[in-house]
């Protein structure tokens, strides 16, 4: 990796919004801050109730368990050189640095599109498949796939890196995103962008499209077997269980897939909305995740209110001793 290739860039600039007035810098930091917070403690209470109830040390839980993960240092990854952009006036990233979250960014993504699949995995086994259910997804069997799924990730998006680096940037430093992905970068680059932005292209369609056709096929066969069940009320429950992740899913695929699209084929559109797009995709799941599954499911939702009445049920006895006292 020469560094005669990019020596008149050693830096990139992240535009954020584009439109957006300086006087909202303060708000728009706010906001992202609080989003930031509310992922981070949402998805570390995940963590924490998993590791200290052996109740949730389930297939579905080690699976929520690695989109938790993923959640955090997407979110890590992302949100605080943005926050920092609006509330110190620091857009500058440096070349390498920017490369190493473009990495992070990519990967985090494909580990998430592989742990959605493997959601979906779960739930057809278990409503279509219930009796080998237990025998096919063992924990041992989810954390195989686990560990494929961010062995196979890393691996494609270091591949991503490798062509990316090396390449010419000689003309402008300015990144039109709020943090620095692979197309933002060879945009800028001073070379035929073909040659290198198709396979990228390529490889974001079969990491996004190869689990979103599992998932779609897996939940056409939860359709049909629960509506071939004769009591109404496990129709419904099973329905229940799957729609929150079809939400979750849907928010995750579809702008995803949008975006990729329009930016291949040459579709633009105003840059403020795409930003708007691409962040609402990228941080509303996270954000959500822990909110819809500690609601959701009853192991986590038990486990959770257990939780909080260890912390409240002791400061209350704490009060009435001290009135006797």
């Amino acid at each position: 990796m020469s560094e005669g290739n990019h020596s008149s860039v050693t830096e990139f600039i992240l535009t954020g919004f584009p439109g957006l007035h300086p006087e909202y810098y303060g708000l728009t930091s706010a906001v992202l801050f609080f989003v930031y917070f509310l992922t981070v403690v949402g998805n570390a209470t995940v963590l924490f109730l998993f590791a200290t109830n052996r109740s949730l040390h389930k297939p579905m839980y080690y699976i929520i368990l690695n989109l938790s993960v993923c959640d955090i240092l997407f979110s890590t990854t992302t949100l605080p050189k943005i926050i920092s952009k609006y509330w110190f006036h620091s857009g500058a990233i440096s070349f390498t640095a920017c490369f190493i979250q473009m990495y992070f960014v990519h990967c985090l993504g494909t580990v998430n599109s592989f742990i959605l699949f493997l959601m979906a995995l779960d739930r057809y086994m278990a409503i279509c498949h219930p009796l080998r259910y237990p025998n096919v997804l063992t924990n041992s069997t989810i954390l195989i796939l686990s560990i494929s799924a961010w062995t196979i990730a890393s691996a494609l998006c270091s591949r991503l890196v490798i062509v990316a680096y090396p390449l010419p940037y000689c003309a402008s430093n300015i990144i039109n995103h709020c943090y620095c992905d692979h197309i933002g970068i060879t945009m800028l680059a001073c070379t035929d962008r073909a040659p290198y932005g198709f396979p990228a292209f390529l490889t974001a369609m079969v990491t996004l499209l190869g689990p979103l056709a599992f998932i779609i096929f897996s939940y056409i066969c939860i359709i049909v077997a629960v509506s071939k069940t004769a009591h109404s009320q496990g129709c419904l429950k099973s329905l229940s269980t799957c729609s929150t992740q079809l939400i979750i899913i849907s928010l995750y695929y579809l702008p995803r897939c949008f975006v990729y699209l329009a930016s291949n084929v040459g579709i633009t559109f105003n840059a403020d909305v795409r930003i708007v797009v691409i962040m609402l995709y990228s941080l509303a799941p996270p954000m959500i995740n822990p909110l819809i599954y500690c609601l959701r499911a009853k192991d986590m939702r038990e486990s959770f209110l257990k939780q909080f009445r260890r912390i409240t049920i002791p400061k209350k006895g704490q009060v009435s001793a001290l009135k006797k006292s």
